[in-house]
């Protein structure tokens, strides 16, 4: 198999990886997880008391979506970072070797 047709395997196997979901479960509603952790212990043990408050108190949609954007960008910007210093180091490395 050629370099080419392993990265278009590649690019349809991530594009079905990502889309799949979508198609499989349509219509279904997808609640916070915090949410529904809560529920379940106030079902468990009603008279259970949480340690700490929420920094945020009622923060709408807008919020929270900007507040998982934030998270995934600081998370993706260090895994590239991760990725290029090591990337970097590895082709230093070769270019030092005899």
């Amino acid at each position: 198999m050629n370099k080419l047709s392993s990265s278009w395997l590649m690019v349809l196997g991530v594009t079905i990886l990502a889309l799949g979901p979508l198609f499989m479960l349509q219509g279904k509603k997808f609640g916070a997880t915090d949410g529904n952790n809560t529920a379940a212990i106030q079902e468990l043990h009603p008279d259970y008391q949480p340690w700490f408050e929420p920094v945020i108190k009622d923060s709408g949609p807008e919020i929270q979506t900007f507040l998982f954007a934030t998270q995934a960008g600081i998370g993706a910007g260090i895994v590239g970072y991760i990725l290029g210093l090591y990337k970097g180091r590895s082709q230093a490395r070769k270019k030092t070797d005899p």
